[in-house]
């Protein structure tokens, strides 16, 4: 799904785990689909849901499954899950091979998700924040009846949540070691893209230490060389903004119920906030040309500069104000005001 960060989409992806008992559903918004992150976002929907399931019925997904059953064999697990079940304590079943209907309580759940909470990408400051967000609604989400039981799902999870099983005291320290080479160039290779790690070319070996959103590199002798977010928690895509500004010139009166508009930065938000639609058309040109050789962020941090360059005056003045008034009421040499 997506998701706005600092006035641009990125990509996001939800872990669900959903109880079909009750029907109460649990989510976290992840950047990706590793192991690293599948292990700490089931570590965070135990938490939300204050305990472990006894059993969890997972997909054939690769950070999991290393193995899918055959005839002759049943599925294996990687040795990294199989750590964590072990950890927690929980059984696992694991679907056969394109059998989407063993686990149709989740892919509706799924399904229901996305249609209710991200029918339009949510404004996120970090995934820390969308999780809580997303916690919150579900949680109010439970204030509903039963699809086919007619009680409150809120009281049906009362009873579920009796049968988890208790959260461990340690917490399950989820990371990845591996090894790893820098090019000529001083560049490692990680997640498909090349991170420039200073001072590397001395070493043949490096310990790349990964967790699901960081990532370290250590030199063998143990001397921490470099730390940053992992290369996918940094990709963005502009909101085509161009695109959207020619579709509202041409409906000026749809600018207060776009889908887009809650996007918008603060400043230029205000700009366009006016009720005169002829105005409003006028100041949409201005912002048009503008985003040719400006982005929407610049124009919002520049946006007193650009006023007074005229490069955001429409044919009347920017905020409907008639500066006349205010001149022919300004104080003269003798500081009084006209027919004082």
């Amino acid at each position: 799904m997506e998701a706005v960060h600092d006035g641009e989409l990125i990509d996001i992806h939800a872990l669900v785990m959903s109880f079909p008992f009750s029907n109460a559903a649990f989510a976290v918004p992840l950047p990706a689909e590793n192991q690293e992150c599948l292990l700490y976002g089931l570590k965070q929907l135990f938490k939300q849901a204050g305990g472990v399931p006894k059993s969890i019925r997972i997909d054939n997904l690769t950070p999991a499954v290393k193995k899918t059953r055959t005839k002759l064999e049943e599925a294996q697990l990687t040795d990294e899950f199989l750590q964590f079940q072990s950890h927690y304590g929980f059984d696992v079943q694991i679907c056969n091979p394109r059998c989407g209907h063993e686990k149709g309580h989740v892919e509706n759940k799924v399904r229901y998700i996305r249609y209710n909470f991200f029918s339009t990408a949510p404004i996120m400051e970090s995934f820390d924040d969308l999780a809580t967000k997303l916690a919150l609604q579900l949680r109010e989400d439970q204030k509903r009846l039963h699809y086919e039981k007619e009680v409150l799902i809120e009281n049906l999870w009362q009873q579920e949540h009796k049968q988890l099983l208790y959260l461990p005291e340690l917490e399950y320290p989820i990371f990845k070691e591996q090894l790893g080479r820098v090019n000529k160039y001083n560049e490692l290779n990680l997640d498909k893209t090349l991170v420039h790690i200073p001072n590397a070319s001395r070493y043949s070996l490096l310990h790349v230490i990964v967790t699901w959103d960081q990532f370290k590199v250590v030199s063998p002798d143990g001397e921490l060389l470099f730390e940053d977010f992992r290369p996918y928690m940094n990709k963005r895509r502009a909101i085509p903004w161009e695109s959207i500004f020619k579709t509202w010139i041409a409906k000026p009166r749809v600018v207060t119920h776009s889908r887009y508009t809650k996007y918008l930065p603060g400043r230029v938000h205000n700009y366009l906030k006016v009720d005169d639609l002829l105005l409003r058309r006028e100041r949409l040109m201005m912002m048009a040309n503008l985003l040719v050789t400006h982005d929407m962020k610049r124009i919002n941090e520049e946006f007193y500069e650009l006023i007074a360059e005229d490069k955001l005056f429409t044919q009347r003045d920017p905020y409907g104000i008639n500066w006349d008034n205010y001149d022919s009421l300004a104080p003269n040499a003798e500081g009084r005001l006209p027919h004082e």
